[in-house]
């Protein structure tokens, strides 16, 4: 069980959701993280039936991966914590505003090509062709339902109402 749920967690974070949110505590990640919402890439990962040998070579490129974003990550939140304990009225506010959007914005592109590059790690070196070839119908189908849900909720607005309650 754990295991198979470690793994999901890996094939999630290494097919298109951040990495960072799925590491749970003791696993040397940062647990907390906020999830992306790129489903596409844990949808298109079902069903591929990878051995146990393909299995532990994914948990290996994903830990690496963690390992590789985890100093910037806590260097990015030390500064976002003290970036937090300003007063809006010390005459750095502004630059240490800017300083942690810049370092915020380095983070996420950093978040970005690790995630693209665990993707592509995974998908050219430990995927088989029939599983690669797999990968790709199974993510052009759910790209497809994932067309069909926005066209529907374009088609069937919330009310005005919805959002503004109390």
């Amino acid at each position: 069980m754990r295991t198979s749920m470690m793994l999901s967690l890996a094939l999630s974070a290494a097919f298109g959701v951040s990495a960072l949110a799925f590491a749970g505590p003791g696993d040397g990640g940062f647990g907390a993280g906020p999830r992306d919402h790129h489903a596409e890439g844990m949808m298109a990962m079902r069903g591929l039936n990878l051995t146990d040998a393909q299995k532990a070579q994914v948990k290996q490129i994903v830990r690496q991966s963690f390992a590789t974003l985890k100093t910037q990550e806590q260097a990015v939140r030390q500064q976002r914590e003290a970036f937090e304990a300003l007063s809006p009225s010390a005459s750095n506010y502004q630059s240490a505003a800017a300083s942690l959007a810049q370092a915020e914005a380095n983070l996420t592109s950093a978040r970005i090509t690790a995630r693209a590059a665990v993707t592509a790690q995974i998908y050219n070196s430990v995927l088989n062709a029939a599983q690669q070839s797999q990968y790709a119908t199974q993510k052009a189908a759910f790209a497809a339902r994932k067309a069909q849900w926005q066209q529907f909720k374009a088609e069937h607005p919330l009310p005005a109402s919805a959002g503004s309650a109390q």
